[in-house]
């Protein structure tokens, strides 16, 4: 099944179920604060396994006690789709079992 760019309602639709992520141009962004370093690592871990899974990688920076991700589908221009969509939903349900707020 092809991947197809969303639109613009779509993404402020799909937005809207996401609280503490934004479209940053054609980009989902989002940054979690974590209780501590060792949290923050074991965060990006959990989600490194869900983008295998999905086979779907955003960019992900480690602070220290911070994780920030940005994602994207290359495949489509560098534009927003459900599957952009669904790796933020999926790393939004871990990110509180990490400490993340």
């Amino acid at each position: 099944m092809a991947v197809e760019p969303l639109s613009p309602q779509e993404i402020e639709d799909r937005l809207a179920e996401l609280p503490g992520w934004t479209a940053d141009g054609n980009r989902l962004a989002r940054t979690y604060r974590l209780p501590s370093h060792v949290a923050a690592a074991a965060l990006v871990m959990h989600v490194a396994a869900v983008q295998d899974e999905l086979n779907h990688h955003s960019d992900l920076t480690l602070g220290y006690d911070t994780v920030a991700l940005t994602v994207s589908t290359h495949s489509v221009g560098g534009r927003l789709t459900a599957l952009d969509f669904e790796l933020a939903r999926r790393v939004e349900s871990l990110a509180p079992a990490h400490g993340a707020g």
